[in-house]
């Protein structure tokens, strides 16, 4: 997808001294300002560790200012190629704009998340060899459904444009396709450059949907409480806690800040606590008055693992899970239409670290800090997890790389970290603790929750096998990669796992009377019961000729060898 600086290439020179400390304020971007350079081309390191992360990030950062260093000086450079430049100048500052001749038309595509038409018209415009375009989804950039609406009337999708010409939906391509003037009216399109500039803009990189969260009722009191509460190390119980304080300090300062009495602070406290702004350090209550040790969420010790923490903790009013929920399935969703193969077995993790969609998938977490999980309900929670799961894959193979070996693997999915909900969740946490309804993972002699882990107020009550076939962990052997809609999240997964079975999850020797199985069957034997079991159950989920020979090994009372397949862990890319 050509980004919005293909179709333009800007330069900005420094402004004069008198502006040094003038500030501008933009409410929109201005369409020839410099826009921000997506991340350094994705790098999958051997490692998974903590070290290796943040060098990287110091590297990519250094790259990304060493770029608009040079941009910068390229500007002010006296040999500057300087046809058809055009100079504006804005308040405090001086943009050059110089336009990219060889970007001569632009098809533009509007779309939505799981349209069918819309995957129809996608497929038709990438079989069309040497013909760019952009995808405009509307469920990643609801900011641009107006615009639509001026252009065409109405909100439906998909629509399709030639620069600014509007063509239509599926039935009108495939109109031109079979009338044959589909390549002419292209062709007509590219050789008119300068309806380009009336054509729908491509999304810019780093310019979010403008939109302001109401804060949460109580953060004027957590601000208040940041400023004045005395956050130190302390000694208790033989062990030194970092950063915290006393229930009855907290008290103090609401009395004397917030006016209010001292039972009215008490349940200020509890609020703040059941909001998940502050935790008692060892979870042993919400809140009470005395010496007991709390500490703010962005002081918990677990928050550097964090990946969808930034510095703070979210103050904004929590959304509902479910919306929530609904949106992280639409942004990933489009990330995987624009960004994996037709079939979902290949995934371009290099091309989604550049994107906008991801960005604001990323920007989208936070949301999840505070959220209440208890608002959903069981199958709601399944599809939660499930999406959660595929789409903190995607983000930690771009943030860290596919791990390589056992140690590594075991960093991977137990050091990547959310925070949600107030707590930390790890790949493994949300694989064994949640899905499998707080179960030992293999090879492990403890459960993921201990009694009194508030996540295991979180845990799926009703277990469902089946969910091992909507897990992606990344690797060519796991099943493909999707999204879940709560309301058929059970229907989906036995999709799922039919189609897994399909491809290549079984194979039937009936001569040596061997049935060749996935390795997840030997890994979580205990979630599919005995060998015999496991063939009876999966009768269900397989084509018929498979079925077919199946039964057939079972019903003839001779032995039958189940032997499992070695586990292909290269990255699904």
């Amino acid at each position: 997808m050509p980004s919005q600086a293909e179709a333009t290439q800007i330069h900005a020179t420094s402004p004069h001294q008198a502006h040094t400390h003038s500030q501008v304020t933009l409410s929109t971007p201005h369409s020839l300002l410099p826009v921000p350079v997506p991340p350094h081309a994705f790098v999958a390191p051997p490692t998974f560790s903590v070290g290796t992360f943040l060098r990287q990030r110091s590297t990519r950062l250094s790259a990304a200012i060493a770029k608009r260093v040079s941009s910068l000086r390229q500007s002010a450079a006296p040999d500057q190629d300087d046809r058809h430049v055009t100079e504006i100048n804005l308040p405090g500052v001086t943009v050059v704009a110089t336009p990219n001749p060889s970007m001569k038309g632009r098809v533009t595509f509007f779309s939505r998340s799981d349209c069918r038409d819309c995957t129809a018209v996608r497929r038709f415009l990438k079989d069309k060899n040497g013909l760019r375009f952009v995808e405009i989804n509307l469920d990643v950039f609801p900011e641009r459904e107006t615009e639509l609406r001026k252009r065409t009337g109405t909100a439906s999708v998909p629509q399709t444009f030639f620069n600014d010409s509007l063509i239509g939906g599926l039935v009108a391509l495939n109109s031109l396709r079979n009338s044959g003037e589909f390549d002419r009216r292209a062709a007509e399109m590219l050789a008119d450059a300068d309806a380009a500039d009336n054509a729908p803009l491509p999304p810019a990189y780093g310019f979010d949907c403008p939109q302001e969260d109401p804060s949460d009722e109580i953060a004027a009191v957590v601000r208040v409480l940041r400023q004045r509460l005395p956050i130190q190390d302390r000694l208790k119980r033989m062990k030194m806690v970092k950063n915290c304080f006393e229930g009855n300090e907290l008290v103090e300062v609401l009395v004397q800040h917030c006016d209010c009495a001292r039972n009215q602070a008490v349940e200020i406290g509890k609020k703040l606590s059941r909001k998940h702004f502050i935790h008692h350090v060892f979870g042993e209550n919400d809140f009470e008055e005395g010496n007991h040790l709390y500490r703010f969420l962005e002081h918990e010790p677990f928050i550097p693992r964090c990946f969808n923490f930034r510095g703070n903790t979210n103050d904004s009013e929590p959304k509902a899970a479910d919306a929530i929920c609904t949106k992280l399935t639409k942004i990933m969703s489009s990330i995987l239409e624009s960004y994996a193969s037709d079939d979902r077995q290949h995934v371009d993790y290099e091309a989604i670290s550049k994107s906008e969609e991801f960005r604001r998938y990323v920007n989208m977490t936070q949301d999840l800090q505070r959220v209440n999980l208890s608002e959903l309900s069981e199958n709601e929670k399944l599809a939660f997890f499930l999406n959660l799961y595929n789409a903190m894959v995607i983000h930690a193979i771009i943030s860290v790389g596919c791990p390589e070996g056992v140690i590594d693997r075991r960093s991977f999915f137990s050091d990547f970290q959310y925070l949600i909900g107030g707590h930390p969740y790890s790949l493994n946490i949300i694989k064994n603790g949640i899905l499998r309804c707080n179960r030992r993972s293999p090879y492990s002699l403890v459960k993921p929750f201990s009694t009194g882990d508030k996540r295991l107020e979180v845990a799926l009550v009703k277990f469902n096998p089946l969910f091992h076939f909507g897990l992606c962990n990344g690797t060519k052997s796991s099943p493909k990669v999707r999204f879940f809609s709560p309301h058929r999240v059970v229907d989906e997964l036995r999709g799922a796992a039919r189609e897994f079975f399909e491809i290549d999850g079984i194979e039937v020797d009936l001569e040596k009377r061997t049935v060749h199985l996935t390795r997840i069957f030997k890994w979580f034997s205990g979630d599919f019961g005995q060998e015999k079991e496991i063939l009876k159950w999966i009768i269900n989920y397989l084509d018929p000729n498979n079925a077919g020979l199946v039964t057939h090994l079972l019903g003839d009372y001779g032995p039958v060898y189940i032997s499992y397949k070695n586990y292909d862990w290269s990255i699904n890319s």
